[in-house]
């Protein structure tokens, strides 16, 4: 299969078509075009073209489009749809695409397009996914699934399954409950198979099955996922009653969202924005962070002024300066993207004692070889051996207390509740920038006698 790519060709071709209201040669261009690819076409239309289109293709395809399209082009075609046209379209979707969509409507047409759901089922099916948080399991999970009751036989399970999978878009497992609804486990569609018609559930079911708590975090649920291999997990209330299920393409969607939201922090941006945001909303997101490097870049001028005398009589030692603050902001930057990582993955195992002491050691490796080729270097190039002991002393010390910075600040926030994500960037690179210079030049003085 072909890749899709959107050209400027298409893209015009289309619009003219829109213009022109050419429906047939419109429904035959995009009749085999996926519904992921006819989103991306919609995402450069403009709001008329989007909501024409929207409106004369069929609602089967349609709903789908409207789950993959930017959130403001989505909240801007829903505006041109009418409280009837809305429902329609949330009909053909999945209760959790549904819900999704719904809590993006304006409170005051809330109320009329759940009314305008012919299928009253699905509508409180919706209504009730909406009173989770959206940031929970409760608020990912989707309604759709095959449950059976344990004390049915194979032949009632089997004609119960055939009609709660007409409302499956796929059927990944089949959950087993009691007379109370409480998960007991999972069917195994071969024990399922070869079993007598006659014999209950309850005796052939695998009580063992892996499930997550309605209040349970996203990402938590991903990384049981991703640990288990599992396709779907079934989501359960307070008291272990089977209330919907998450499948892997909602985990992948949850996946991304905090890796670009950990990307965005580790490059000094405070909140979720877009190339395509307004300049307001991208300043707010940059703005503190540059606030923060400027406040200390200040505080390491500040720092230097106070090493006046010792700047006059050792001048080599101001050139060394721009080394040695990017020296400890490049290892403390790779320290805390490692802890970052192996915290996401939950692979940080053992005490934070453990894990500052494994870290200080393999900076202090670092450190003496990278100090050892500065020593040469500098030696070599002004002959003065003592100033370039006093550096190269000042490069170990401060590549330790940079990694020492960029292991001990994510654990912490972690431990605290913090992302710590937000610890990689400009946070470790200005920290470290301070701590850098003002350790060079204490200990430079130390050695040099000043």
């Amino acid at each position: 299969m072909t890749p899709f790519k959107l050209t400027d060709e298409l893209l015009a071709e289309i619009k003219q078509l829109i213009e022109n209201q050419s429906d047939a040669s419109l429904q035959s261009l995009l009749e085999e075009v996926h519904f992921a690819d006819v989103a991306e076409i919609i995402n450069e239309l403009n709001k008329e073209e989007a909501t024409y289109l929207i409106k004369l293709l069929d609602s089967d395809k349609t709903s789908d489009i409207l789950t993959e399209l930017d959130e403001d082009v989505r909240e801007g075609i829903l505006g041109n749809l009418s409280s009837k046209e809305i429902a329609e379209e949330l009909e053909e979707l999945d209760t959790d695409d549904a819900a999704d969509i719904v809590a993006e409507l304006p409170q005051e047409i809330v109320q009329e397009v759940i009314s305008e759901i012919e299928d009253r089922e699905h509508a409180k099916d919706i209504v009730d996914l909406l009173r989770y948080d959206e940031n929970s399991a409760g608020g990912l999970m989707a309604k759709e699934l095959v449950k059976v009751r344990e004390d049915w036989d194979v032949l009632t399970c089997v004609k119960e399954m055939r009609a709660q999978a007409e409302n499956v878009t796929r059927v990944h497992s089949i959950y087993v409950v009691d007379n109370e609804d409480k998960l007991k486990g999972r069917l195994s569609l071969k024990d399922l198979l070869t079993t007598s018609t006659k014999t209950h559930i309850s005796e052939v079911y695998i009580p063992k099955v892996d499930s997550v708590n309605v209040n349970e975090k996203p990402e938590e649920v991903a990384k049981i996922m991703s640990k288990y291999d599992l396709e779907a997990i079934p989501v359960i209330d307070e008291i272990g009653r089977l209330v919907g299920r998450i499948t892997i393409d909602d985990i992948v969607d949850v996946i991304k969202e905090e890796a670009d939201k950990d990307y965005q922090l580790a490059a000094g941006i405070s909140q979720d924005v877009e190339a395509d945001d307004s300049i307001w909303d991208l300043t707010r997101a940059r703005l503190p962070w540059l606030i923060l490097g400027l406040f200390g870049g200040a505080a390491a001028a500040v720092i230097m002024g106070g090493f006046e005398e010792m700047f006059r009589r050792y001048t080599v030692l101001f050139l060394f300066t721009p080394l040695i603050a990017a020296m400890a902001g490049n290892v403390g930057v790779q320290s805390s993207a490692i802890i970052v990582q192996g915290l996401a993955n939950d692979d940080i195992k053992g005490s934070i004692g453990d894990r500052l002491i494994k870290e200080m050691l393999l900076a202090l490796l670092n450190g003496v070889i990278l100090a050892a080729l500065l020593l040469l270097f500098t030696w070599i190039w002004k002959g003065d051996f003592l100033t370039a002991l006093a550096i190269s002393i000042s490069l170990i010390a401060v590549i330790i207390v940079a990694g020492f910075i960029g292991t001990f600040v994510p654990l912490f926030l972690d431990k605290r509740g913090i992302d710590p994500a937000i610890a990689t960037g400009p946070f470790i690179t200005t920290s470290n920038d301070i701590f850098g210079i003002l350790i060079y030049f204490l200990i430079a003085k130390l050695v040099l006698g000043i």
